[in-house]
């Protein structure tokens, strides 16, 4: 019960400070990275962040990475990448992936890529399972707060865009403009396929009114596809549990601003 309330007060908040801008907030059963459907229920101690949102374990120090500021175009051969490449919970079908993220004082910008041949692209409406595709993914949390958002884009471009502490206690959030509001451009390669997107400032500020792109974010970034040929779950960061779950800000890294 208070998990729900919880949920309904967040939807609420939000609503109103996003009201007129063509959002749906959605709450209920959560659609997870790992292809189960949640309706309620504790979550196991595994999904737990300390109270005042930190990280649980010594993880995100083994994990860090300078976000660069950038001016005008932006020069992508130059900027740091990320690794995804932690194959977990399945055998290792040669599939791979990075990130790179960079920002202004307007956006952060992401970019992610993967190598897969069996590309599945089967999702394209608000809501729908991404994660059933070949899917790429990015959680960040501000360090203060014990709520994370992630972002999960599939090759079509599609969308999924949640925001709570744990899996099971998520707001989905769509927006009417989401393929404009957040610039996304997802393309096949020659190996693969990629994605562009732009996180706008004021997006995270519905949430933050004060917050600013400086400090640090606990975060990861993730490669998944649960309905592909082979199925497959990547990361940034290693994950140190036994069964399939991107919901764990207690393995996140450390991103930091510079």
């Amino acid at each position: 019960m208070k998990r729900n309330i919880t949920a309904i007060l967040m939807a609420i908040v939000v609503t109103i400070l996003i009201a007129g801008c063509g959002v749906t907030v959605s709450i209920g059963g959560h659609a997870s990275s790992d292809g189960s459907a949640s309706s309620g229920g504790s979550a196991s101690s595994d999904d737990s962040v300390s109270s005042d949102g930190s990280s649980s374990s010594g993880q995100a120090s083994e994990y860090v990475y300078s976000i660069q500021r950038v001016s005008g175009d932006i020069d992508w051969d130059s900027i740091p990448t990320i690794p995804i490449d932690k194959v977990l919970w399945t055998p290792d079908y040669g599939i791979r992936a990075e990130g790179q993220l960079c920002y202004d004082d307007e956006n952060l910008y992401v970019h992610q890529r993967a190598v897969e041949s069996d590309i599945r692209a089967e999702n394209t409406e608000p809501l729908s399972p991404v994660y059933e595709d070949s899917c790429l993914e990015f959680f960040f949390k501000l360090e203060d707060s014990p709520n994370y958002f992630n972002f999960e884009i599939n090759p079509n471009g599609c969308l999924g865009n949640k925001f709570g502490p744990k899996k099971t206690d998520r707001i989905s959030i769509v927006r009417d403009d989401a393929p404009e509001y957040f610039d996304i451009h997802a393309d096949r390669t020659s190996d693969g396929w990629e994605v562009y997107y732009t996180i706008p400032l004021k997006y995270i500020q519905l949430f933050y009114p004060d917050y600013t792109f400086t400090g640090k974010l606990a975060a990861n970034m993730y490669k998944c596809g649960n309905k592909t040929v082979n199925k497959h779950y990547l990361s940034w960061t290693m994950i140190d549990l036994d069964t399939p779950n991107f919901h764990c800000p207690q393995f996140f890294g450390t991103m930091e601003f510079e």
